[in-house]
């Protein structure tokens, strides 16, 4: 009989409180997790969170972060916390945080996540769903090498976009809208 593997030891409070500090890193599962990224992906990134910045900006309903802000709001580990690419809070639920925390303790209302070639189908597929599992209510889900992105709603609806399609900001944002392909453009 073959002896099972031994999982890796948990990271120590020092590690823990580092990771929490370093832009695509997050802890699930037990593991400090390292987030699989590439020029395209970041760049997509960039251009998907000025999009969204300039029209919370305009708009004042919302605050978008970018990646090094982690999210701890998983009821299954308070140790767990992920950093999505982007990230949307409308400002009445961001209200009365204090801006000095490391960590965002509720849920944002809309997520991007944009994928890598070092991504996983299934990876992907279970972080939708822990992510609605805890709160989350609007997920995008960008493929930089279709030019497409999935959007996945808390009520269980998931819509493909194409470059020729609209994407709106829906509860999130309402006034965001824009092509697709403007979250492609600087990557071509």
């Amino acid at each position: 009989m073959t002896a099972l593997p031994k999982p890796p030891p948990m990271p120590t409070a020092d590690e823990l409180a580092r990771a929490r500090d370093e832009a695509g890193v997050e802890f699930a599962n037990g593991q400090i997790v390292e987030k699989p990224v590439s020029i395209d992906s970041s760049e997509i990134e960039s251009t998907i969170a000025r999009l969204l910045g300039n029209e919370a900006a305009k708009s004042g309903s919302a605050r978008v972060f970018g990646s090094s802000l982690g999210y701890k709001c998983f009821r299954d580990d308070p140790n767990k916390f992920r950093k999505p690419d982007v990230t949307v809070v409308r400002k009445e639920r961001a209200a009365g945080f204090d801006p000095k925390l490391g960590m965002m303790p509720i849920p944002p209302d809309l997520a991007v996540e944009v994928l890598s070639p070092g991504d996983l189908a299934y990876d992907v597929a279970a972080k939708v769903q822990e992510y609605f599992e805890n709160g989350f209510t609007l997920i995008w889900v960008v493929q930089p090498n279709t030019r497409t992105v999935t959007i996945y709603r808390r009520d269980g609806s998931i819509a493909l976009l194409h470059e020729s399609d609209e994407i709106a900001g829906e509860s999130a944002l309402p006034t965001f809208r824009c092509r697709v392909a403007e979250f492609f453009a600087a990557s071509r």
